[in-house]
C-alpha cells in the first residue's frame, strides 16, 4: 500500500511538472514579439495578413511594383492609380482615399484580369491574385 501511494505522488507530481512546463512554454510563447527576418518590419504587417515576399508573386507584378515606383505608365491609364475603396473591408481601415490600386497583367487575359497591387499611404503594398477576395503584404525587400 505504502508503494502504491509514492507511485501515485509521482504520478501527479510529474504531471503536474509536465503540466506547468506546456502553461509557461504558451505564455513565454504569446508574449514574444514577432521574430522578422530582415531589420526593419515590413509595412502592412500589423494587419495580420500573411506577408509574402515579392519573388514569391506572379513576375508580372515585380512589373507593376517597377511602374509605380517610376510613377508610371500605367498599362490601363483610367484603371491603376486611382483610390482603391477597401469596400471588402479586408485591409485596415483607413480613410476613403488612403489606399491605390494598380493592374497586374494576367498573360492570356483579354482583360485587366483580377490581379492587383494595393499601395497605401504609409508604404504598405498589397497583393491580390483573386480580385479582392484576398489579400496578402508584400515584402518588397525579398
Amino acid at each position: 500500500m505504502f508503494n502504491r501511494r509514492r507511485i501515485t505522488a509521482a504520478l501527479i507530481g510529474l504531471i503536474v511538472l509536465v503540466l506547468g512546463g506546456w502553461f509557461v512554454q504558451n505564455a513565454v510563447t504569446e508574449d514574444a514579439p514577432a521574430q522578422t527576418s530582415s531589420s526593419s518590419p515590413v509595412a502592412g504587417a500589423e494587419s495580420g495578413l500573411a506577408v509574402k515576399p515579392l519573388s514569391s508573386l506572379p513576375a508580372e507584378a515585380k512589373d507593376t511594383w517597377k511602374l509605380i515606383k517610376a510613377g508610371g505608365p500605367y498599362p490601363y491609364p483610367r484603371n491603376d492609380d486611382v483610390v482603391f475603396g477597401n469596400r471588402e473591408k479586408l485591409l485596415p481601415l483607413k480613410q476613403s482615399d488612403y489606399y491605390r490600386e494598380y493592374t497586374v497583367k494576367t498573360p492570356g487575359s483579354s482583360d485587366r484580369g483580377a490581379r492587383r497591387l494595393i499601395t497605401g499611404r504609409s508604404q504598405e503594398l498589397y497583393y491580390t491574385g483573386d480580385h479582392y477576395s484576398s489579400f496578402v503584404v508584400v515584402d518588397t525587400v525579398k
